[in-house]
């Protein structure tokens, strides 16, 4: 008896040593594994981000082949697809800065004061449940914010102003607007909640009131988050292209008046995307051009972005 009770207690024991060997060979090659994968992620992402860079180099190197570059930049008129054809591409640019200031003007304030009373008025029950309800914005289809621009805010703007259109600048730039809030409201928030408590607290024993503390304290030290949304909200309006494209109208034009129709470089793009034009035309190639300038456009906003947030970041 007492040997068996030797050999089940070895048996045991040599059961448990070969598991957790095993498991130290399972954990030692997902070691090994792991990072080769998660390598193999991060490398298709850069691979895709150059290969559709090559994509708009070459085929913008082909268009300008066949038309001039300085008429591109410095031409006040674009009409790549009716004679006379013309390839001044700062109607568009105009158009999508048009619609960008609005949308900007609208998002920032309005985001900015959400963001101030989420972080320094709302109770935390409040803001736990306020705050997911404004993201869910961020989640609405943007085709749903264009026909709700078309249908909703333009009679309204047209019962304003009787000069307005049914498609302009104004109603597209406003319901732009209103898309971009979560993204301002949310990073704000983010930027201001993780102000220190103790830079609170010692203005309130200064005297000061919610208010003093909100504006001269918290969004000071919270600058460069704020800042960087404004930049990124800025830069996710000019990219933008259902809501244009259904509310905004197709007629490329150099105004600065919201109550016309305007075209921008995403409208634009859709526009000659939907298979009438034919493969290598040069109204085929206006499409990467268009494209190249406006991702020349985002990533040197995106740029900006960083750039201020580190300039006028503050660590505590």
């Amino acid at each position: 008896m007492p040997s068996e009770v030797v050999q089940t207690a070895n048996k045991k024991a040599t059961a448990v040593k070969q598991q957790g060997l095993f498991k130290n060979r399972k954990k030692h090659l997902m070691d090994k594994i792991m990072p080769v994968f998660l390598f193999l992620c991060a490398g298709l992402s850069i691979a895709t981000t150059i290969g559709i860079v090559f994509t708009l180099i070459g085929e913008t190197v082909s268009f300008f082949g066949k038309v001039s570059i300085v008429e591109f930049f410095t031409g006040t008129k674009w009409s790549p697809l009716i004679e006379p054809k013309s390839f001044g591409i700062w109607p568009l640019i105009c158009g999508t800065l048009l619609i960008t200031v609005i949308a900007c003007l609208v998002a920032v304030p309005i985001g900015l004061a959400s963001a101030i009373y989420l972080s320094e008025y709302a109770p935390t029950r409040l803001r736990k449940i306020v705050k997911p309800i404004l993201e869910v914005l961020a989640g609405v289809p943007t085709i749903v914010y264009g026909y709700f621009a078309l249908s909703l805010i333009t009679p309204v703007i047209r019962a304003m102003f009787s000069q307005a259109g049914v498609f302009n600048a104004l109603s597209a730039g406003i319901v732009v607007g209103i898309m971009i809030i979560p993204m301002v409201c949310s990073l704000s928030e983010d930027a201001m909640s993780a102000v220190p408590r103790s830079l609170r607290d010692g203005a309130y024993a200064l005297g000061a009131t919610r208010f003093e503390v909100a504006l001269k304290i918290v969004v000071p030290a919270a600058f460069s988050g704020i800042v960087a949304s404004a930049v990124l909200a800025f830069s996710r309006a000019i990219g933008e292209t259902m809501i244009v494209t259904v509310a905004a109208g197709s007629t490329p034009k150099l105004t600065g008046n919201p109550l016309e129709s305007i075209q921008t470089m995403t409208a634009y793009i859709v526009q000659v995307s939907l298979g009438d034009t034919p493969h290598g035309s040069v109204e085929y190639g206006t499409i990467f051009a268009v494209g190249m300038t406006l991702f020349v456009i985002t990533f040197l906003l995106n740029i900006l972005a960083q750039y201020v947030a580190r300039r006028f970041r503050e660590e505590y």
